[in-house]
């Protein structure tokens, strides 16, 4: 069961933000992207009326002329798998302090680099965690303790799911 959940990971890889088009994607095609993650890692799909809320919440940057961004994108990635752990206000508010702190193709490759290191951990495909970038912050601490809770209820999600799947055989 254990390398069954491991394997259920292998090559996952998130993309980076240079890998995000910006050539503008409309929300049927920006739902069907992110679902492309969302799906490789065991998660609840999105909705274009989820993505839509997002934007009305100003969680996520809206379109421009019905194209979303890159910036548009690398937002929702980190709302798609921090969703079930987070609130919007919350998530919001992370949003803001990494506003602060770092430019978004810097916080956004971090966020996929952290996010890929705690799901092998959680799930068990490293004995460790090993250490992404160089600094240590209180906003870093906090995106990590995020991931690492998005990580578990993945992992939690995977076992509960093998469970009912091994019931019905």
């Amino acid at each position: 069961m254990k390398q069954q959940l491991i394997d259920s990971l292998k090559g996952f890889r998130l993309p980076r933000y240079a890998e995000i088009t910006n050539v503008g994607l409309y929300l049927e095609q920006v739902a069907r992207f992110v679902n492309t993650y969302l799906r490789q890692a065991g998660c609840a799909e999105l909705t274009t009326s989820m993505i839509s809320n997002y934007v009305k919440q100003k969680t996520i940057p809206g379109p421009v002329k019905k194209a979303y961004s890159a910036d548009s994108i690398a937002y929702l990635m980190f709302v798609a798998f921090c969703k079930n752990v987070m609130s919007m206000e919350d998530m919001r508010m992370l949003e803001e302090l990494q506003r602060g702190s770092y430019e978004l193709p810097q916080a956004y490759d971090y966020f996929c680099a952290q996010f890929e290191n705690v799901l092998q951990f959680v799930f068990g495909a490293k004995t460790e965690l090993a250490r992404i970038g160089m600094t240590d912050t209180p906003e870093k601490d906090i995106l990590n303790n995020a991931l690492l809770a998005a990580a578990q209820k993945i992992y939690l999600d995977a076992c509960l799911r093998q469970l009912r799947d091994a019931q019905t055989r």
